[in-house]
């Protein structure tokens, strides 16, 4: 069944969640790899290919090999990738990031990987947060004053810009995953005494405004969804009862859709999502009662038939899948298979 989101119809509500591939060259430009990954997902009958978190500029992405979209030579290059994914049907969306704390680091296949830091001397930078709190053994961020916080509010703004030429039809502003904006949202990594700092209401206050930016940067008729934390699994961090009221503000702010997730905010073993299927999904219900926005679940949703049923039992709008079409570009399709309209004809005789 089709969903529409402002002036984009997304034909069906099994979509690709973003999973950083870190295969970018210097220059932050997507590679041939990506066109082959993400093509082979739109050709596997998603309705959305949500490619992975783009970094809004140079300083904000979490290693060397990220995708960037801050520039006009980028975003050109993506256009290899939105063309595709278009004319197999599918919609092109994109996820935007600012790291945070969680920068510099190395790839996860690398020593230590996502744990591993990336010394300024060794090609790294400096990396600033809400508050001098590291996460944990990468480097100690400083605390981000106003000018870094303008300069975040512009590069999203900008990264809209370059999305929307690039040809992306929808941007996913990560708020999530224990990156910078759900830095600010969280009182474990947030510290600050100032006006975004303390209550909830003032650690919502920096990325409402991003979300601000985004929205008006990006065009009308195109949808903004928010990649929202429902809650960061450990005392003393946020609860779903934040995340409501973070959510009810995101729907003043005009954003159209909540990408629903939560935890990995700290490196801590109890504060892991516990290891169900569908971890999200019942709060991805309660934050859609609390906004009145459609919302999409993504965690451990690797079984079809728990998507599918996720959606008929209209407990969601749409479905994220991420490791499982990792596995299999064409998951969707697998219990379709007579189905020829939806199978591309080059391979109909395998049907």
């Amino acid at each position: 069944m089709p969903l529409r989101l402002r002036d984009v119809t997304v034909p069906n509500r099994l979509w690709m969640s973003p999973m950083a591939q870190y295969a970018a060259g210097a220059d932050g430009k997507p590679t041939d790899w990506h066109l082959v990954h993400y093509g082979a997902r739109a050709v596997g009958g998603v309705g959305l290919v949500m490619v992975e978190s783009n970094a809004v500029g140079p300083a904000h992405r979490t290693t060397s090999a990220d995708l960037g979209i801050w520039n006009e030579d980028q975003a050109a290059a993506h256009q290899r990738l939105t063309s595709f994914i278009a004319e197999r049907g599918a919609v092109p969306a994109v996820q935007l990031l600012a790291a945070g704390r969680k920068a510099s680091h190395r790839v996860p296949w690398d020593g230590e990987g996502q744990n591993g830091p990336v010394s300024v001397a060794d090609g790294g930078w400096r990396s600033f947060a809400p508050s001098a709190v590291p996460f944990g053994d990468l480097g100690v961020p400083r605390e981000a004053d106003d000018a870094d916080l303008d300069e975040v509010v512009e590069a999203f703004a900008r990264a809209a810009r370059m999305s929307h030429l690039a040809g992306y039809q929808a941007v996913d502003i990560h708020a999530s995953h224990g990156y910078l904006l759900h830095q600010f949202l969280s009182p474990l990594s947030n510290h600050r005494t100032d006006e975004y700092g303390g209550t909830p209401t003032n650690r919502m206050r920096f990325p409402l405004r991003v979300a601000r930016a985004v929205r008006d940067a990006f065009p009308a008729e195109k949808p903004v969804f928010v990649r929202i934390t429902a809650t960061d699994w450990i005392e003393g961090g946020i609860s779903i009862d934040e995340a409501a009221t973070f959510a009810k503000e995101l729907a003043a702010v005009g954003i159209d859709l909540l990408d629903v997730t939560s935890g990995v905010l700290v490196r801590d073993r109890e504060a892991r999502p516990p290891a169900r299927d569908g971890v999200n999904v019942e709060f991805a219900s309660t934050l859609r009662q609390a906004s009145g926005l459609p919302v999409a679940p993504v965690g451990q949703i690797g079984d079809l038939s728990l998507a599918r049923r996720v959606l008929a039992d209209g407990r969601a709008d749409a479905v994220l899948i991420g490791r499982a079409l990792l596995r299999d570009p064409y998951l969707a399709l697998r219990d379709r298979p007579d189905d020829t309209a939806a199978w591309p004809y080059q391979y109909h005789r395998a049907l």
